[in-house]
């Protein structure tokens, strides 16, 4: 049975209808936040576990990192160095090249982060991400706390002044974020359902205006069974996002192409492959890898 679903003709010009699902690794207990990395190997969050590990295709799996403060969802730089959401830590951190983590910004206007939750650096090195509650509601993925905030909101952070702004004030529990291709729009997910009943279960996408200012939010889909937690969008503007089932793709007009059926709940995934076009996932359990006919953008971890 192909694991690919075709809803809509454009799914083909994707991925193979008779594409294979391969599962590289499996032993954690929930996989997150998956970096593709030049030699062929991908780094992901096991956040109860407190650790981050790592895949090679020569090695198989092994401890990347431990304790990890509970790291969730990563990226890369500019620079090619890793930019890391920690729940624990409560902070975004970087990993420099000889291997020291330092802080890139833990406070706004004094006030702890909540736990921030993943994160994408645009062209000009600025760092945007969410921060929802998840990591400080209990001692499961972090550490239980107080929010000193008060709310979840996105941030847009430039490491370069240390200025940190909340760019989206509107969500409720605001999760994966994405730019599309040009970074003319940004893709934003809310899993409020998880505690709201009746939340929020969609992503929303809003304009980037002067590269640093969003506007006009609505709905782009609505993601069932489950909701988005994260996402990756490819050179044409197509978004691949988690589910319960399956990683969905859905056109830049929102339609929903098809899927890409996985055994495990899904957390996230990323392009990774010389040419990009090879999807990694984390879901549950495991690391999952399925090649496409499509490339991911330039702009993500």
């Amino acid at each position: 049975m192909s694991v690919v679903v075709i809803e809509d003709p454009r799914m083909r010009t994707l991925v193979d209808s008779d594409a294979v699902l391969e599962r590289l690794w499996t032993g954690a207990v929930w996989s997150e936040g998956p970096v593709w990395w030049e030699d062929g190997s991908v780094t992901w969050s096991d956040i109860p576990n407190n650790r981050m590990l790592r895949w090679h295709p020569d090695t198989s799996g092994s401890v990347f990192r431990q304790p990890s403060n509970h790291a969730n969802g990563h990226t890369r730089d500019c620079e090619g160095r890793l930019v890391s959401c920690e729940h624990s830590g409560r902070r975004i951190s970087r990993t420099e090249r000889d291997g020291t983590i330092v802080t890139l910004v833990d406070r706004y206007r004094r006030k702890r982060l909540n736990s921030p939750n993943d994160v994408v650096v645009k062209s000009d090195g600025t760092i945007w991400f969410t921060d929802p509650s998840y990591g400080i509601l209990s001692d499961d993925e972090g550490v239980k706390a107080e929010s000193e905030i008060g709310a979840c909101h996105v941030y847009r952070f430039d490491p370069a002044t240390n200025d940190l702004q909340i760019v989206a004030d509107d969500f409720e529990k605001p999760n994966g974020l994405a730019f599309s291709p040009d970074e003319s729009l940004l893709y934003v997910s809310d899993t409020g359902f998880s505690h709201t009943p009746g939340g929020p279960r969609h992503i929303r996408v809003l304009d980037v205006v002067d590269g640093r200012i969003l506007a006009r939010s609505r709905v782009f889909c609505d993601v069932r069974p489950g909701a988005s937690d994260g996402f990756r969008i490819d050179i044409h503007g197509n978004l691949f996002t988690s589910s319960h089932d399956s990683i969905q793709v859905y056109a830049p007009d929102g339609c929903r192409l098809g899927k890409i059926l996985v055994p495990e709940i899904i957390a996230n995934c990323t392009f990774g492959g010389p040419n990009r076009d090879r999807i990694f996932i984390t879901a549950s359990t495991s690391l999952y890898a399925i090649d496409v006919r499509t490339q991911g953008a330039l702009r993500q971890g």
